[in-house]
């Protein structure tokens, strides 16, 4: 991830100019063209440079979406979706100026479809929105990515998060989408039916697109029932090695956890000082189980055996919901207490995944890199799918700190793509990504542009992510 990732795109400046006019005439205040909205609308959690739209339109209906589309079509200008701005690779910003477009506003919880296990929201309702409102019927939404996102900017970076291994992503959880395309117009990927094979999956090629094809404008989602029994656990290890090895196992004996969460002993003495906790200063695993009082009380103890098996300590587990979140609670402050390690450095959180049989020997050996470079990187992994992120604290202000910290991300990921992982198993491509998106997939990254160029031929939609949008 390197600052020359930034793409910094030509502006339009009579089309901007031009589509501001139009979009003001049809939308009157729905528009904002002050600094303080267009600086909210172009954040970014790491230390990519900040490109601010000219414009942020806070779409209330399909209609308003389809008038900005129509508009910055006709006049050649950018467009970029806005859920709630907590996407982690410079998603938001906008490289050649345009408009933003604010989904906090669709809001609403189309239908409710408890018989089918489904449901179909509007792109802004967040996820904890959703369960709240789900609540009585007996069933949840699983994806949970950590922030309270939007739906619409889950489904555009493809987002996953601690419950994955059992639930799957959000591409396994999307059945259906309405988008508006580069004509301004609106179309359906999909019905409700769990299966299909009419034609091209097109809900799939638009989940994970981060908002480069189209704008989304509904998700139909797969629901689930809210576990009877729910436990949960902590155990430690003495070495990074022995922990991993141990989620290997927990996998391959086919043992259904929930959740399966590492944090090494860095991200766990941040934890204890944040959190006011006393856990061992060692590798830590945190389990979820869901279930039956009778299989997660099985599925415990099962594990247990693992842990021993692999030279652990004692597996504390419990069912008592006010018990669990104190297990839990270092995992749940995670983020925090690695900022509060140093409070006057920067942080960048990136964020691999391979193979999981290739677990253990990616996150040691990263952890080795870290230590061989004299870094202060906290590593939290979501074990059971073979994802785990690096916090990476530097002196944003300090070149040298700069550059050692892209060259650090730049053999993370190379790293994980010789193992025949991935760069990304949540975070996406955005700016921060590309040249390594390029790597990952090869000569496949022609047809990825050929079919940006077809679906957005003027290059209006998100630019200046995922790939260069000038690459020949």
């Amino acid at each position: 991830m390197a600052l020359k990732d930034v793409v910094s795109g030509t502006r339009n400046e009579a089309g901007i100019a031009a589509v501001l006019d139009s979009l003001k005439q049809l939308l009157g205040e729905k528009l904002q063209t002050g600094h303080s909205f267009r600086e909210q609308h172009a954040h970014t959690t790491t230390y990519l440079t900040t490109q601010l739209p000219d414009g942020v339109v806070f779409a209330e209906t399909t209609d308003d979406v389809k008038a900005v589309v129509k508009a910055c079509a006709q006049h050649k200008v950018p467009v970029i979706g806005f859920g709630v701005g907590s996407s982690l690779e410079g998603q938001v910003n906008a490289p050649s100026g345009g408009i933003s477009v604010d989904f906090s506003r669709m809001n609403r919880i189309i239908s409710v479809n408890a018989e089918d296990l489904d449901v179909t929201v509007e792109p802004g309702v967040t996820r904890e929105q959703l369960n709240t409102y789900l609540r009585d019927t007996g069933l949840f939404f699983p994806i949970d990515p950590g922030a309270n996102a939007s739906i619409g900017g889950m489904a555009s970076t493809r987002a996953s998060g601690t419950n994955a291994v059992r639930y799957g992503t959000m591409k396994d959880n999307v059945l259906a989408l309405t988008v508006v395309t580069a004509d301004g117009e609106e179309i359906r990927t999909g019905r409700r039916a769990r299966k299909s094979s009419a034609g091209y999956d097109l809900t799939r090629l638009f989940v994970g697109a981060e908002g480069t094809l189209g704008l989304i404008t509904s998700v139909t989602l797969r629901l689930q029932g809210i576990p009877e029994k729910i436990t949960g656990g902590v155990c430690t290890f003495d070495t990074i090695k022995a922990a991993c090895d141990a989620v290997i196992m927990t996998v391959q004996m086919g043992i259904p956890f929930a959740r399966i969460e590492l944090l090494d002993e860095v991200q766990i003495r941040a934890c204890n000082a944040y959190s006011c906790l006393s856990y061992d200063e060692k590798p830590t695993l945190f389990l979820e189980f869901h279930g039956t009082e009778e299989t997660t009380a099985l599925q415990s103890q099962q594990f247990s055996e693992v842990v021993a098996e692999c030279g652990g300590g004692e597996f504390r587990w419990t069912g008592d919901a006010q018990e669990r979140a104190k297990l839990w609670k270092a995992r749940h402050d995670a983020y925090w207490a690695s900022k509060a390690l140093a409070p006057h450095l920067d942080a960048l959180s990136t964020d691999v995944c391979v193979p999981i049989s290739r677990f253990a020997e990616c996150v040691t050996e990263t952890q080795q890199d870290i230590i061989d470079n004299g870094m202060l990187a906290p590593i939290v992994g979501h074990a059971g799918d073979g994802n785990f992120h690096v916090l990476v604290l530097f002196d944003g202000k300090d070149a040298t700190s700069i550059a050692n910290t892209e060259a650090f991300v730049a053999r993370l990921n190379r790293r994980a793509i010789a193992m025949d992982g991935t760069c990304t198993g949540e975070h996406g491509i955005g700016q921060g990504k590309m040249s390594f998106l390029e790597e990952e997939v090869g000569n496949a990254l022609d047809m990825m542009i050929a079919i940006k160029r077809s679906l957005d031929p003027d290059n209006i939609f998100n630019p200046g992510k995922l790939f260069r949008s000038h690459k020949p």
